[in-house]
């Protein structure tokens, strides 16, 4: 497929002044306001001396500076919503900034996250650990942190203590480098894997408007959908997730591939796939870009064996360098054994088995669990097959946008940083007005599940319950989206009436180019 150029950036159309005063500040606050809270309640190792300085000590012990603290993630939280939906309204009605001033906002909005405390999730002290295995010599596709005497006082999650880790080699590369720069700090760790995570984020900004010109939809709308997104600053930002480089360098490699650079994409698809080996996903896709969608089946054999042995290649460099195994390929089922309520299957054998416990008939929540995730897992493998062995009139992008839904929604677990995954394959590719409104409405709900299961509520904002916790947050969160007129406008469809789509002739060319 030839190269198409990027495309030529528009002006904003607000004054300096205007934009400052709509878009950047409001949101530049929310982010201001959470990340102080997160000094608060944010998740801090046992081996730091960060706690005993006079802020944050006030902030986690005192008991009105903990009241403070849970205000202000929740009031940040609301305003970084609510600017999103400010500007979303904006952009959604033919009046977007433009992409230079938008990339200004993601510089903006994320700044105050940068040197605080991971806020939603302590993940990143396990990559730090895990840093600390390989650099000891041990393999982390047998040995749990556990292993390594003082894990638990570097902040690492005994949920996962004794679990080989799920991640590739080029992210225990990134490990072993940031533990044996740090040596015994935790906290600066945590500050590093925030840069790494902020790569995958310059990715998305960087390649977003491209992809999404290519598959000729509105580069401002899609930034607006993804990057600026809450949720991702709250969990690839705030909480420095690795799926972040992850889908950063797979979309990446899209990107490139839908340009005709198909090698090139290929190794950065690998490359994704050598932090979380799910990003395997779009290397099928890339070989439907490179062939098209309507070509017979040896080309697409061809580009398939090809990519395949690109990704070999990458794998066996990423593994000699750190000097492991190919155990990743077990141990990607390590976070299929939490299960979590957000998962559909997860949640339908859970309720199955509750509802038989209680009228009596015995426990069978194992077996139960074991046929739905089974189901779960032949569902989604075949609709994926049928993905890639049919692809005639569809777009690839958005072919892989929906395997990695498929993937995520009929999987064991499913954490919400994991429904990021297709967002910038959705946005750039297409979505009608009532899957736009329902990832408008998600991420709303995704700030309120971040509120409710984050330590920002786990001690009971304003000594609520956890059911009151709930309520609260979600008062909070329904009353920022109902809050005016153009907050109500664009949540209830009036900005969103005609969804994300090519909306003039030459982006419908474009659009067309790549599902045939």
């Amino acid at each position: 497929m030839p190269r198409i150029s990027a495309p030529h950036l528009r002006v904003g159309s607000l004054a300096p002044a205007s934009f400052a005063r709509h878009h950047l500040m409001p949101g530049t606050i929310g982010s201001a306001l959470l990340a102080f809270g997160a000094l608060g309640v944010g998740w801090l190792p046992i081996n730091t001396s960060f706690a005993d300085t006079w802020l944050v000590s006030t902030l986690r012990t005192n008991s009105t500076g903990s009241v403070v603290a849970h205000l202000c993630v929740m009031v940040g939280i609301a305003l970084l919503i609510q600017a999103w939906l400010v500007l979303g309204s904006d952009v959604m009605s033919g009046q977007a900034p433009s992409l230079t001033r938008l990339r200004v906002l993601v510089t903006c909005w994320c700044a105050p996250l940068l040197f605080v405390p991971p806020l939603f999730s302590r993940d990143v002290y396990s990559y730090f650990v895990q840093g600390k295995l390989v650099a000891h010599g041990l393999n982390p596709y047998v040995n749990g942190v556990i292993d390594l005497p003082g894990w638990f006082n570097d902040g690492a999650d005994p949920t996962w203590g004794a679990s080989p880790t799920p991640y590739g080699p080029l992210f225990l590369l990134i490990e072993r480098g940031i533990a044996t720069a740090v040596q015994e700090h935790p906290l600066t760790a945590t500050l590093l894997f925030r840069l790494v995570a902020l790569v995958g984020v310059g990715l998305l900004v960087h390649f977003i408007p491209r992809l999404a010109f290519v598959c000729g939809i509105d580069p401002a709308k899609a930034m607006w959908l993804t990057v600026l997104n809450p949720v991702i600053l709250m969990h690839f930002v705030a909480d420095a997730h690795n799926d972040s480089l992850m889908i950063g360098l797979a979309f990446a490699g899209l990107t490139l591939a839908a340009e005709g650079k198909y090698i090139s994409g290929v190794i950065l698809i690998a490359s994704g796939a050598a932090v979380k080996p799910i990003a395997l996903l779009a290397l099928p896709f890339a070989g439907l870009l490179q062939t098209g969608a309507r070509t017979s089946w040896w080309p697409r054999v061809i580009a398939w064996a090809s990519g395949a042995a690109i990704t070999a290649i990458v794998f066996v460099v990423y593994s000699a360098l750190v000097d492991v195994g190919p155990g990743w390929i077990s141990a990607m089922a390590t976070p299929g054994q939490l299960h979590t309520w957000l998962s559909p299957s997860t949640a339908l054998g859970l309720a199955v088995a509750t509802g038989l416990r209680l009228i009596g008939l015995g426990n069978h929540e194992f077996i139960l669990l074991s046929v739905a995730h089974a189901i779960g897992t032949l569902v989604a493998v075949a609709l994926v097959a049928r993905l890639l062995l049919r692809p005639q009139g569809r777009n690839p992008i958005h072919s892989a946008a929906t395997a990695f839904l498929l993937v995520v929604l009929l999987a064991p677990t499913v954490q919400p940083w994991y429904l990021l995954w297709p967002l910038p394959l959705l946005a750039v590719s297409s979505l009608s007005r009532l899957q736009l409104q329902a990832a408008v409405l998600l991420s709303a709900a995704l700030g309120v599940d971040a509120l409710v299961t984050s330590t920002a509520s786990a001690n009971s904002v304003l000594q609520f319950s956890t059911g009151g916790a709930v309520l609260a947050s979600a008062l909070v969160i329904s009353g920022v989206l109902l809050v005016s007129r153009r907050e109500r406008s664009l949540v209830l469809g009036a900005p969103l009436a005609h969804g994300l789509h090519p909306e003039d002739p030459p982006a419908r060319s474009r659009a067309l180019r790549l599902s045939t």
